[in-house]
């Protein structure tokens, strides 16, 4: 998200998130000020290998109420900018992205229990988020770890029942919690950046339908 009228359009549906990206090569690139959220939409900074300071700056001049580490950020990364973030007096969610192809090694998330508050899984491609593709969903049936996650990379219209299908299994194994919500991006775009909020009023009625 990154002009103020789509903002406005989206918030109405009343999405829990809403994406800023601060990263500068992406064509979603955040390039002028950001009205304060409507109540209840937690203000999300998307960042790819940032440094510190860089994340803390938008942190207070966004007011974002989480923040989302889509590069190669280390455990020991992610603990310091907690501690930063605490230390300023602001309660923000981190959120901490992996890639996934065709497998995944669960064991690489051990290092960030009890650091992170979610993870999401995207599929690994040629660039950093909005490769529109899918990854086989099949993996996270394997998935054990306690912290909650987002399920990302690619999703449309057409995976509404797939979506419904994998919360069934977590559902099934009283698990549901950790399927804690999906991150739609390019396949609801009219523009990078630009979201057509009637596409994504349609999504989330079938998806509670």
């Amino acid at each position: 998200m990154r002009e103020p009228q789509n903002i406005r359009e989206v918030a109405l549906l009343h999405p829990d998130y809403m994406g800023l990206i601060f990263y500068e090569a992406s064509p979603r690139h955040v390039q002028e000020e950001i009205e304060e959220a409507p109540s209840g939409v937690k203000k999300t900074g998307v960042f790819v290998n940032a440094p510190e300071e860089y994340v803390l700056e938008k942190v207070q001049k966004y007011d974002l109420s989480a923040v989302q580490l889509h590069g190669e950020e280390s455990a020991e990364f992610c603990r310091s900018l907690r501690n930063a973030v605490s230390g300023t007096g602001k309660k923000v969610e981190l959120i901490k992205v992996f890639g996934v192809k065709e497998e995944f090694n669960f064991r690489v998330l051990d290092a960030y229990e009890g650091i992170v508050d979610l993870f999401l899984f995207d599929t690994k491609g040629r660039n950093r988020g909005g490769n529109g593709i899918t990854f086989n969903w099949e993996i996270l049936k394997k998935y054990k770890s306690p912290t909650p996650f987002f399920l990302s990379g690619g999703i449309g219209p057409e995976e509404v029942s797939e979506i419904k299908k994998l919360y069934r299994h977590f559902e099934e194994n009283d698990k549901a919690y950790l399927f804690y919500g999906i991150d739609v991006n390019s396949k609801f775009e009219t523009a990078p950046g630009l979201k057509n909020a009637e596409k994504l009023k349609t999504f989330r009625e079938a998806l509670f339908t």
